[in-house]
C-alpha cells in the first residue's frame, strides 16, 4: 500500500472513534428527586379533605348470616353501607388496599372486623382507606 492510502485509513479510524465516543456518551440521568417533582406536578389532583374519620367496622354478622361462598362480596357491600350511613354520603368508593384486606383469606373467610379511614371530599364523595398504624 502506498503512504497516501495508509494516511486515509488512519484518518477514517480516528473520525469513527470520536463519532462512536459521542454516540456512546449517555444523556444525563435525572435524580429521584426530580422524578418525584415531575410526578407531583403531572400526577393526580390532590383531594381536598372536608372530613376524615377512623372506624372499626364489625363484620362478624356476615359469618352468621351469609353462606360461605358469598361472604367476601357481602363484606364489601357491608363496608360500603356502613360508611355511607355514618358519613352521610351517596357515593362511597373502596380503595384497593381495603378490598385486598377483605379478600386476603379468600371468599370464605373475610376478617371479623376491619379498621378503616374514611375521607370525605368537598363534593361529598367518600373514599375508604385502611387505617394508619399509630
Amino acid at each position: 500500500m502506498s503512504e497516501n492510502a495508509k494516511e486515509e485509513i488512519e484518518e477514517t479510524t480516528e473520525t469513527t472513534d470520536t463519532e462512536t465516543e459521542a454516540a456512546i456518551e449517555p444523556e444525563p440521568v435525572e435524580g429521584p428527586k426530580e422524578k418525584e417533582e415531575k410526578a407531583e406536578g403531572e400526577g393526580e389532583e390532590e383531594i381536598e379533605v372536608v372530613e376524615e374519620r377512623t372506624y372499626t367496622i364489625p363484620l362478624r354478622h356476615v359469618h352468621a348470616v351469609t353462606p360461605r361462598l358469598r361472604r367476601a362480596p357481602r363484606s364489601v357491600r357491608d363496608v360500603r353501607a356502613f360508611i355511607a350511613r355514618h358519613m352521610s354520603a351517596e357515593e362511597v368508593s373502596i380503595s384497593n388496599e381495603v378490598n385486598e384486606l377483605l379478600w386476603a383469606r379468600s371468599i370464605n373467610k373475610p376478617p371479623r372486623r376491619i379498621k378503616v379511614r374514611a375521607v370525605k371530599d368537598k363534593e361529598g364523595k367518600v373514599i375508604v382507606y385502611p387505617a394508619k398504624a399509630a
